[in-house]
């Protein structure tokens, strides 16, 4: 089949080298925003589609057959449109959405909907470490009443404020490194975004261990598909058009 990997997550990658594997025809898009980004097997399309009706066009021309949404759980507008899209062209979406983190015993969690809301949550004088992303990061730097540490995977588009030090670091991170940044740095808070996966988990591990507050923003919504939460159904899902053990 031909198919169309929204991508730009370990998993899409996965996904792709696995399909490509079995002789499917595989387009994997990404966003473009991290430099040198690791490629998937199969065809690689860098940038913005245009919106729905960009995304509609791209799919008839191509004669996409499955539509994969494999980005992170997080990506936004780009999963929004795709439920849209899917509807438009007929083309069957699947969705593959690592399962969310759990709050476990000696946890100290605030989970919050929004960005805003996050940033009005720290107290004055918090010691932050800032894991949400490029999206939303001037809402924090307002509050000029607390410290950050920003890690981000590429440099943003503007100086930080002498309240705010920079952090460029790529995943996967390991639980002893996580352990010394929030002792050197006294961070009091870790702000995250509920990813899910392992490749970031071990900061939360960390979190727990030196009894620091997590506030976490909890997963947009999004439309329906064929979601699935490991590979191994995302590829019966996508081979098939059907969940494993559905009738």
């Amino acid at each position: 089949m031909k198919i169309l990997i929204l991508g730009g997550t370990a998993e899409a990658r996965e996904l792709a080298n696995r399909l490509v594997a079995k002789g499917h025809d595989v387009m994997s898009s990404l966003a473009g925003r991290t430099t040198d980004p690791k490629l998937p097997e199969g065809d690689i399309r860098m940038g913005k589609f245009g919106g729905i009706p960009g995304l509609c066009a791209y799919m008839r021309a191509v004669g996409t057959e499955r539509l994969v949404d494999a980005t992170h759980p997080y990506a936004g507008l780009i999963s929004i449109n795709a439920v849209t899209a899917a509807k438009v062209t007929g083309v069957p979406l699947v969705r593959f959405m690592r399962p969310a983190w759990q709050q476990r015993e000696g946890d100290d969690w605030l989970t919050l909907q929004t960005v805003a809301e996050a940033a009005a949550a720290l107290p004055p004088n918090a010691d932050v470490l800032l894991t949400t992303g490029h999206m939303g990061l001037e809402a924090f730097l307002q509050r000029d009443d607390c410290q950050f540490v920003v890690r981000l995977i590429e440099p943003p588009a503007f100086e930080l404020p002498r309240h705010a030090s920079l952090l460029l670091a790529r995943p996967p991170y390991e639980l002893m490194g996580e352990l010394q940044l929030m002792e050197r740095e006294g961070i009091t808070h870790l702000v995250t975004k509920n990813s899910g996966g392992g490749q970031t988990a071990a900061k939360l591990e960390a979190a727990r261990r030196l009894g620091v507050k997590v506030i976490m923003i909890a997963r947009p919504a999004y439309g329906p598909a064929l979601e699935v939460s490991d590979l191994d159904a995302a590829m019966l899902a996508v081979e098939a058009g059907v969940l494993p053990g559905a009738a």
